[in-house]
Parts: structure tokens; sequence; C-alpha cells
């Protein structure tokens, strides 16, 4: 069942996401996409829009928009081509945007989520179609320098637009179909998925309607989100916002609106504009696209293993539960450091707890991208060895691991430098252990008298004395046999 709001309203959301296409250069012309460069450095008279240009299409966009449509279980238009989308606006040099409106690449797509119950659910994908980046307006707040500038560089830059049908119900699916949809980019190689670079951008279709009704409520577009918290906060506004103006007896228009972060509310920007608005019609300037079967069978074998099918076989493969290997498979660069450790000789499950304890915290804390980690799966392998061999304990192991993080050097090193070689004689724990009972004569005689909850106190101070070095299991025993005497 969709989840209802208010015990009155059922939710209909689409999404239109932007997938900047990590190519190296634009989709008409030679000019750099490298993010970060000075402002109106990466143009020429192609995507300025000059007169007398003709632009000329990238086949690696090409590429990478069949293999976004394979990877969505996409039909690939064997003819589509470029329309031009006539609006004005300040950093679209062409008053213009060459797009694909009639045949785009890709049609009739889906995308697996989980929705609010916690079950599959299909979200179908409409169409996957490319279009060309328009350019940036800076806003300046120095009231001596002009209030806006526009930078160019992103002009002609390569996008492709993933359209969902209207099946979304919530602000959780919403967040679920763009981590899903991210991670596939990612997995593929197709999108980094920056939103603080703008590489992925959403803008969200929401309306409410009755429960039961078959006609949907009128729309209003949420435009430029650029964070998944922001896609499902504003969506959670707008929701409300409608509801309210519903039982207020107002109707609600259909609209372009901005969310605004900080003030945690959406604000109006423009009435909506329908497709005979931008008057469509075939670039002159570009032939139409022509795919053969074996063209587009070429593409379909660079398709990698994608995030549902690595983490069913992390499941079946390495046993691991299925929460385990959704955390694990989210990324493809964590999953293969993870596959790396295991090819180490750790036990799977011994070593999926370490990298989602230790290694995705650190990623988080950081704010690094795996390919940042400073400790490679390799030293991580053997810091796992040396707790199974019982060399150091879990917990010295955790100190070691930060040792390494620090570039201290590797876990063998570390250990031998710093002296931590966990101590298993028997000898030297049971001198550790008497001098503990003899300093907490009361908790022994609780112990003894049967509050057992006094053990995991006492075994703390026995590894607390012995700085962390004794053998957790080994400490335990003796413990035991020292109180029953």
């Amino acid at each position: 069942m969709p989840p209802v709001y208010e015990g009155k309203y059922e939710v209909t959301i689409g999404l239109e996401v932007h997938a900047q296409l990590n190519t190296k250069s634009k989709i008409f012309c030679g000019c750099n996409t490298a993010f970060g460069a000075q402002p109106n450095t990466q143009v020429c008279p192609v995507c300025l829009g000059l007169p007398g240009v003709l632009p000329v299409l990238n086949q690696e966009v090409l590429k990478k928009a069949v293999l976004a449509g394979l990877a969505t279980n996409s039909r690939i238009n064997r003819f589509s081509k470029f329309d031009r989308k006539q609006y004005f606006y300040p950093d679209l040099p062409k008053a213009y945007q060459i797009s694909q409106y009639e045949q785009p690449i890709c049609l009739d797509g889906e995308l697996q989520i989980i929705d609010d119950e916690g079950k599959p659910k299909r979200i179908g994908i409409t169409r996957i179609h490319m279009e060309e980046d328009a350019g940036k307006l800076v806003h300046s707040e120095d009231k001596s320098l002009p209030l806006s500038y526009i930078d160019l560089n992103r002009t002609g830059v390569p996008l492709i637009e993933i359209v969902s049908e209207p099946e979304i119900q919530s602000p959780l699916e919403a967040y679920n179909y763009l981590t899903n949809l991210k991670a596939i980019l990612r997995y593929a190689d197709i999108s980094d998925g920056n939103m603080e670079e703008g590489s992925l951008r959403c803008d969200a279709n929401v309306s409410i309607k009755p429960v039961g009704a078959t006609k949907l409520g009128t729309r209003c577009e949420i435009k430029n989100l650029n964070s998944f918290k922001n896609v499902k906060a504003s969506i959670e506004y707008e929701i409300s916002r409608q509801i309210a103006m519903v039982e207020a007896g107002e109707s609600v228009r259909q609209e372009t609106r901005l969310w605004n972060a900080d003030e945690g509310r959406t604000r109006t920007m423009r009435s909506k504009d329908d497709a005979h608005d931008y008057r469509y019609f075939p670039d002159p300037d570009l032939v139409p696209i022509v795919l053969s079967e074996e063209e587009i069978e070429k593409i379909r074998d660079l398709l990698p293993e994608l995030p549902q099918q690595k983490s069913s076989r992390f499941q079946q493969q390495y046993s691991l539960p299925e929460y385990d290997a959704t955390v694990l498979t989210a990324t493809r660069e964590t999953a293969e450091y993870y596959e790396q450790v295991v090819a180490g000789g750790i036990p799977p499950k011994k070593a999926s707890n370490w990298i989602m304890s230790e290694v995705l915290y650190l990623l988080k804390e950081n704010s690094w991208e795996m390919s940042e980690f400073p400790v490679k799966a390799e030293a991580t392998a053997k810091l796992l060895q040396l707790v199974e061999s019982g060399t150091i304990s879990g917990k010295i192991a955790k100190k070691v691991f930060d040792k390494m993080v620090a570039g201290e050097g590797d876990p063998d090193q570390i250990v031998a430098r710093e002296g931590l070689v966990q101590v298993s004689d028997t000898a030297a724990i049971e001198a550790v252990i008497q001098e503990v009972l003899s300093e907490n004569q009361d908790q022994v005689e609780e112990y003894r008298s049967g509050k057992e909850k006094v053990f995991g106190f006492l075994v703390g101070q026995v590894m607390k004395k012995s700085k962390g070095k004794a053998n957790p299991q080994v400490a335990n025993d003796l413990l035991k046999k020292a109180l029953s005497n």
C-alpha cells in the first residue's frame, strides 16, 4: 500500500535527473570539461554559439548514453535525433539548447528500489536523452560589483536527462531511487555523480490526490536540487504545502518552485512551462543517429557487474547478510576494497565488520572517497591477519589502524615498534589477574555472591593493567578459574 498523508491523500512524484557525463571534452566541440577552471577559459566558437559554426557529436557521449540505457534495462532506439529547445536565459548563449525530444536515445527503462515498507519496487524510466548543459550565473554579494556574472565554461558540457515515470510515492522512495541511480552511473563509469560540483542535479515533480482517485493532482516542479537530503526535505515540505492549500479550499497552481534549504521551504520561481512552450524542432546542423545491433552489443560488453547483481553475489559467495552486502556494494570502490581484503585470507564476515565499522566510519568522518583512503586493502588484510593469528587483539588492532591511517607504517612495523604483541603466556596473565583481584576485593566478593555482571568489570581491569596486550580469551578463562578458587 502506498503511504497515505493526513489520512486522506496519496502522493505522486516524478524525478528528472540531469547527470553530467564524465567525458574529457564537451558534447559538440573539443573544449575541456574539467571542473574548477578559471571562468570563461574553456570555451570556443562552437559552445559559444557564434555564427557560422557547426556542432559535431562526441562519440564518447553517445557511448555513455547508450550504456546508461543498457544499465537501466531501457530500449535503445536504433534511430534518434537532436532537437532545438527554444528559450531565453542569460547563461544560454544560443538562446536555444540542443536536446532530444521526439526521438530520444533510450526509452522504457526501469530501476529497482526499496519502498517505505522495506519491499522491492520497480520504478519505470520514461526516457533517457542526451543534451548540452547551459552556463552558470555567479551572483556577487559585493555591492560595489555587478550583481551577477556569467561563466560559460559549463556551456556544452554533455548531459543525459533521466526521466522517471510518476510512480514514486514518498520522499523516502525518491531518496532510494536517487541513491540506486547514482550507484549505477558510477559503477558503469558514466558519471561521477558529484552533486557538490553539479554533476548530478534533480528536479522533482510533486502532486497530491485523494486516496483512491484515478486522476493525478496538479503538479509543481521543484527545480535544481543539489543533494539527496534536499530532495527528501523539499518533497516533504511540498507535500505539506499542497495538502494545506487543498484543506483551505485553495487550488494548487502548476508552477516551478525553488527550494530554500536555510528556510526549509519552497518558493515560486515561475509558472511551469509545457513542451509546446519550447517550440521544439529538429536541429538542422546535426545528422540523425543510426545504431546497429552490433554497435549496441559492443557497448553492452562494457557493462560491469552492477550494484544489485554484486550484492546478490556477495550474499551467496561470502554468506553475508543482506544488510552487509548492500552497504559494501553501495560504491564500486568499496566493493573492490572488500574483495581485496577477503582475498588476503580474511574470513568474509570479519572483513565486512571491519570495513563497515572502521573504514566507512573514517571515510564519512574525513569526507574521503574510497580512492583517497590512505590505507590500501592489502595493508588492512595484513592487519586482520595479525588478529586472526592471535598476534594482536582486536582492541590493539584499532590503535594500529589509526597509526596506519596517519601514515606511520605497515601493521608489522607498528606492532614491532610499539611492542604491541598480544600476551598469551598463562603465567604472565595469571600474575596480572592476581594483582587485579587483590586490588578489587569488594568486586570479587560481589561476584562470588552471585553478581556475575561484575565479571566484565574485572576483565576490563585485567586488559587495562596489561595495556590491552593480554589475549582476551585466555584472560577470560584464567580469570574465571581464579574466581572459582
